[in-house]
């Protein structure tokens, strides 16, 4: 029952591989799936990001504002910091509750967990595996521009915003090249699978 961490920089094809594990039969949690769900309306942690950052970054209809949020902590790393101690520990602790709900199923399940900003949490430690997909940001700025619309320097800038490929590499037990065509991507993650199922 591997406990296998998913990681990749935006546009690195992360989700592609979480994908086709899933299509194999891994039991993937989506973290970012885990946050919109805990920031619903009516969820305590958008509660506490409400009495935290007040009620402008709340829509009418109560739910939450992410560009007003970003807004208010992008550039202050106070106010980031108190957001991240919000939010990061109920992720944390959802996440876990649903890895064991995987493992209460099956105890042989190759459990992934889909997880954008490991480098930047610095969490390595409970994981069997961390898979590190990896393209050079060159090319996943080109992809944001062709495949997201946006322009070369908004694609740049949230490239920046991130860990960079050194600090991600550097947690990587394996590392999937997603440089190259689709299909050498998914025969890449079909090598990962059958490593993967033979740990379970």
């Amino acid at each position: 029952m591997p406990l296998v961490a998913l990681t990749g920089g935006i546009a690195s094809g992360k989700s592609t591989i979480a994908r086709r594990l899933a299509e194999h039969g891994a039991a993937v949690v989506d973290a970012d799936v885990v946050v919109r769900e805990l920031q619903a309306p009516g969820r305590p942690v958008l509660a506490a990001i409400a009495a935290e950052f007040g009620p402008a970054v709340l829509h009418e209809d109560g739910a939450l504002d992410r560009a007003a949020l970003g807004a208010v902590v992008f550039g202050d790393a106070e106010r980031l910091a108190r957001l991240n101690g919000i939010v990061h520990p109920a992720v944390k602790a959802e996440s876990q509750r649903r890895f064991r709900l995987a493992l209460d199923a099956d105890p042989r399940a190759v459990v992934v967990y889909d997880v954008p900003l490991l480098a930047e949490a610095r969490g390595t430690g409970e994981w069997d595996v961390v898979v590190v997909a990896h393209a050079p940001a060159d090319v996943r700025r080109d992809r944001l521009v062709r495949e997201r619309g946006m322009s070369e320097e908004a694609a740049a800038a949230r490239i920046a915003s991130q860990a960079s490929d050194d600090e991600r590499l550097a947690l990587a037990d394996v590392v999937i090249d997603t440089s190259g065509t689709l299909d050498e991507t998914l025969a890449r993650a079909d090598a990962l699978w059958q490593t993967l199922a033979g740990r379970a």
